[in-house]
């Protein structure tokens, strides 16, 4: 297989994994421990939505790099 066709593969197993990462952790965070809460518990916004946006490009970041060619 060309080379071009094995990046968009890993691409795509990658935006996979991100949206339903996105997914389950919006329904998390929204539906189940209510963002207020986790905001009231931690005391800062900036660090919760920090938090979240790496939980979400951290994984994703990390199965592009580990899925095999």
């Amino acid at each position: 297989m060309s080379k071009m066709k094995l990046k968009k593969r890993k691409l795509k197993f990658a935006a996979i994994f991100g949206v339903c990462w996105f997914a389950l952790l919006v329904l998390l965070v929204d539906g189940i421990l209510k963002f207020q809460t986790l905001v009231d518990h931690f005391g800062s916004y900036a660090l919760v939505e920090i938090t979240l946006i790496l939980l979400v490009i951290l994984p994703t970041v990390a199965v592009y790099i580990f899925t095999k060619e």
